[in-house]
């Protein structure tokens, strides 16, 4: 027994002479830690480098609207002239009936290509190609309206593209959306006149964002009237009547 009375003793005397030190629950807001270095020069280099680059591309990214202040494009509005004739020699248009209804409905597709023509009836310049989807029969007004998709293509100088309504009983304006050639950056809008259902249409574009367009597509244009025709010498497709490599 003497030893496990040693032993008892021996317990008392470490419990009575280990005490915990107390948890700190709070930190002091003064305590400061000390700072963590890296023995290789070369890592710190590197580290630096990337938290500076991060930094700079954080500071350079930024968002900026094409139409903005910046937008250098040009903003004078140029006025083209041109008339679109149906002359029944290009198979154009043809109607898809997709509704298949025997009235004219939502749905109907009726695809199209027609010769252009200057605003002064004075030369052939191209064609337009396209596709109208027809939205709704206007019984009382005697038509139908279509949204309507397509370009106007005028030889070596490029197209322009446009998008809008097409109403068959009074004029309306569609967006210029786009084009090519001398017409890449091409914006603004043109008027649609329905002179003879669908045989018969007058266009006032008013496009901005390109340089001043060329003497040949302008000229003082007749004046609107369902009995407009081009000249003689342009149906034929005579020289000096006709723009050089048009589309046809």
């Amino acid at each position: 027994m003497a030893t496990a009375s040693s032993t008892s003793a021996a317990l008392r005397t470490i419990s009575s002479s280990s005490k915990l030190l107390p948890y700190a629950t709070n930190t002091s807001s003064s305590q400061k830690f000390l700072p963590f270095k890296f023995s290789n020069p070369l890592i710190s280099q590197n580290l630096r480098l990337t938290t500076t680059t991060a930094a700079a591309a954080r500071r350079s990214f930024t968002c900026k609207s094409q139409s903005g202040p910046s937008d250098s494009r040009p903003t004078k509005v140029q006025e083209l002239f041109v008339y679109e004739i149906n002359e029944r020699d290009r198979g154009s248009p043809a109607y898809l009936r997709l509704s298949q209804k025997t009235v004219n409905s939502l749905g109907d597709l009726v695809p199209f290509s027609n010769k252009l023509y200057t605003g002064d009836l004075q030369k052939r310049i191209g064609i337009t190609a396209g596709l109208c989807v027809l939205i709704q029969n206007k019984p009382e007004k005697k038509g139908d309206r279509y949204e309507a998709i397509y370009s106007f293509y005028f030889g070596d100088y490029g197209h322009i593209a446009v998008q809008g309504p097409y109403l068959t009983y009074e004029d309306s304006y569609l967006a210029v959306t786009g084009g090519s050639g001398i017409f890449e950056g091409v914006y603004g809008q043109v008027k649609l006149q329905q002179l003879v259902f669908p045989f018969k249409l007058f266009y006032t574009f008013y496009l901005k964002g390109i340089p001043d367009l060329p003497v040949e597509l302008l000229g003082a244009p007749v004046t609107p009237s369902p009995t407009v025709e081009p000249s003689a010498a342009a149906k034929a497709g005579e020289p000096g009547a006709i723009m050089a490599n048009f589309t046809d």
